[in-house]
Formats: C-alpha cells, sequence, structure tokens
C-alpha cells in the first residue's frame, strides 16, 4: 500500500485524465467534475486499506462512469416526473455501467485542448483549464490573472455555464480553431509552469509537480507538432528557467536571488537542451513571446557570473517583448533591466509610470523591484519601507521571509552608523 503522500499524488496526477475520459463520453463538464471528485474521495479512502489496484486510473474512470451513470439516471427520471421532457436522446457516448473504460492512456493534453472550448473567450478557458487540469485553486489563478479571488471565481462559474448554453459539445479541435485552441493550451502551460516554479502561496517556494507536469505536457505538445517555433520557445524557455532549481531554495528553504545562487548547482543537461531548442527556433520565422523570454532566460545561464550577465542584450530582448505583448510583469522586468544597464535612477523613473497600472497597483513584485533599485541607491530607509509593503503583501511564506529580512538587514546597517 502506497504512503499518503504517494496517494495524493498518484490521484492528483490521474485527476485530469479521468476527467478527459469522462468529457470524450459525457460531455458535461460540471457533472464529470463531480463524479470525478467522488471517485477520488473513494480511491482516498478504499485503497488505503484494499491497496491500490493493478490498473488505478481504470478504476477511477470506471468509478466516475458509474456515478455519472447514476447522476444522469436521476436527473432525467426527476425530469420526466416533473413533465419537463417528453422524450430524450442518452448522453453521447455513454458506457454501459459495468464496461471498464481504457485506463493506460494519458489524455491531460487531449483534455487541455477540449477545455479550451469554442464558446470561451482566451481568458475564460485559461481559466477554466487551469482548474480543471492544472489543479490551481481560484485563488492562484486569480494570483496568475492579477484580479480578485471573487472575480475569478465568477469567471470560472460563466465559463462552465457558457459551455452547458452553447450545445457545443466537448471535442478535440477542428482544423480552423487549431491556431486559437493552441494559443490558449500554452499559455495554460506557461502558468501552470510559473505557479510551480513560485508559488503565489504557501510554505513552499516551489511545487515541483506543478512545474514538472507542465514540462512533460509541452515535451509532448512538441512531440506532436515538432516544427512549431513558439513551442519549441516554451519548452525552452521552462527548461532554461527550471535548471535553476537546485540554487533557488537553501537548506533552510529560503528563496535565493539569481544573482546570488551558486550557478554550479544549475542543471548543466537542460540548459543545453533549453539553449539549442530557442536556437533552432529563432530562425524559423516570425518570434514570438516565448522564443523572447527563452532567448532571456538563455542569456542568464550562459553567464558565468551574475557580473557577467549581457544586461544590454536582456534589456533589448525586454524592449521587443514589452511591444508584442500587454503584459505589467513584462514591463516591470524591463524597469529591471533598464536598471542594470542605465543605473537605479533610470528604473525607477519607469516605475513611476508603471505605478498607475492598475494591474500592478498594490503588487507585491512593485515594491519588491522599488526596494530593490532604491537600495542600489543607497536610499536605505526607503527601500525597507518598501521591502516591508512588499511583505505584507505577498501570500508566499518564502517570500515574506526573504523581504522581511531584507528590510532587518537594512535597519541593522543604520542602526550602526
Amino acid at each position: 500500500m502506497k504512503d499518503g503522500t504517494a496517494l495524493e499524488d498518484l490521484l492528483r496526477d490521474a485527476a485530469p485524465q479521468v476527467l478527459a475520459a469522462l468529457l470524450r463520453r459525457f460531455r458535461d463538464f460540471d457533472a464529470a467534475e463531480d463524479a470525478v471528485q467522488e471517485a477520488l474521495l473513494a480511491a482516498a479512502t478504499q485503497w488505503r486499506a484494499a491497496g491500490v489496484p493493478d490498473s488505478p486510473r481504470a478504476w477511477l474512470i470506471q468509478v466516475a462512469s458509474r456515478r455519472l451513470t447514476d447522476h444522469i439516471r436521476t436527473e432525467t427520471a426527476r425530469r420526466r416526473r416533473q413533465g419537463v421532457i417528453a422524450s430524450e436522446a442518452p448522453p453521447a457516448e455513454q458506457p454501459p455501467p459495468g464496461d471498464l473504460p481504457p485506463g493506460d492512456r494519458d489524455d491531460t493534453l487531449a483534455l487541455l485542448f477540449m477545455c479550451c472550448h469554442p464558446a470561451l473567450s482566451p481568458a475564460s478557458a485559461t481559466a477554466l483549464t487551469l482548474r480543471a487540469v492544472g489543479g490551481l485553486t481560484t485563488a492562484e489563478i486569480a494570483a496568475a490573472f492579477m484580479v480578485p479571488e471573487a472575480t475569478m471565481a465568477q469567471r470560472i462559474s460563466r465559463a462552465k455555464q457558457s459551455i452547458k448554453t452553447s450545445g457545443v459539445p466537448f471535442r478535440l479541435p477542428t482544423n480552423r480553431e487549431w491556431p486559437t485552441r493552441l494559443a490558449a493550451v500554452m499559455h495554460v502551460l506557461y502558468l501552470i509552469f510559473n505557479e510551480g516554479y513560485a508559488s503565489t502561496s504557501g510554505e513552499a517556494l516551489v511545487r515541483t509537480d506543478l512545474s514538472s507536469d507542465a514540462i512533460r505536457l509541452t515535451r509532448a505538445l512538441h512531440h506532436s507538432v515538432p516544427d512549431a517555433a513558439e513551442i519549441m520557445g516554451l519548452l525552452a524557455l521552462m527548461l532554461l528557467t527550471d535548471a535553476r532549481r537546485p540554487a533557488r531554495v537553501n537548506e533552510h528553504g529560503d528563496l535565493v536571488p539569481l544573482a546570488e545562487q551558486d550557478r554550479a548547482a544549475w542543471n548543466a543537461r537542460l540548459i543545453q537542451e533549453g539553449v539549442a531548442l530557442v536556437t533552432s527556433a529563432l530562425p524559423r520565422g516570425a518570434v514570438g513571446p516565448y522564443q523572447l523570454q527563452a532567448a532571456i532566460a538563455a542569456v542568464h545561464d550562459e553567464a558565468a557570473t551574475a557580473e557577467a550577465t549581457d544586461w544590454p542584450q536582456i534589456r533589448a530582448l525586454y524592449t521587443v517583448l514589452e511591444r508584442m505583448t500587454d503584459n505589467p510583469m513584462v514591463a516591470l522586468n524591463r524597469a529591471i533591466a533598464d536598471a542594470m544597464v542605465a543605473g537605479p535612477a533610470e528604473g525607477l523613473t519607469r516605475l513611476d509610470a508603471l505605478a498607475s497600472d492598475a494591474r500592478l497597483r498594490g503588487h507585491h513584485r512593485l515594491h519588491a523591484v522599488r526596494a530593490h533599485l532604491l537600495e542600489m541607491q543607497g536610499h536605505r530607509a526607503q527601500a525597507r519601507t518598501e521591502y516591508l509593503a512588499a511583505a505584507s503583501r505577498t501570500t508566499s511564506i518564502p517570500e515574506q521571509r526573504y523581504l522581511m529580512m531584507k528590510a532587518a538587514k537594512l535597519a541593522d546597517s543604520e542602526a550602526k552608523e
């Protein structure tokens, strides 16, 4: 029998694959999601006592299918009793109650494309998919979109309702739908990776389960469309970023900033693979935002020391990326690059312009970057105030500890003078 942590990992990995199997057959997102949750709860209870079955995924699909079939029968009977329907066709591809669906195929990538439904806007499709496939909480998704949690909860609820009322079934995209859905799928994978690499809340800075899953699915996407330059760029970005993970946290679980990391601990194999991917992707035609971000990550990773970083090149890449995307975090990173090339005053001027962006107002990173640049200028009291403001706004415990530590060090240095 598996221990608690291993069982939780198994159930978390299986959940999107089970949901995909049910959506293929029943085409009802809400009902399928409820049935999967019931099956997971049953597994968590029964497997601890009886042991994990030979084919866990098949077991979960069978149990969830039976729960959903029972739900459909109950609902149909209720509606008939009320005289609401005279006749109704059975749900599409409904399996017999005793049938054991195939359980060995990983349908997670297919589920990503199905959840990026044509009835939804790209933002709504991304939010729904992060919830169903990525397993992110509503709060984590809200943080990724930089909106209040209540707003995101309403968006996800409306997305489910839009799918239900659209009459468009869950299915893989047609050739015409492919480009739009691919863009949404890539954005979902990017956000899942980001939440895994730098968790927005909780005790852990890194959630390896999320970042590893995002890399695995992006590899599968690259394998299915090997010549797509932006997919190559996305995979390269993940690999080049994940290569630094071993040095991001010290033995006490504290955050280590990029400039202070032990670069000997970085994963050289991932850096080599990532550099090869982005080098191959860039000459293939129109350059997209993932390729540019991968190029920036490559510049960081190829620098032997923090001091050797080619900041003018990074600044130039961020300049192009900022023109291409309406992403306030890109603008924030551009401000850091400006400061590293032209001095902190240049970066602070850019930050002042960003302060009016509603998406950044009150965000902890805006305060953290301002604190860093003020510290570079020698304005320790102001920097300390900004570090404390940043610490009060982040929901990541390791980030909060790091920011508080920076503020405390500045206070100590002021006291000694």
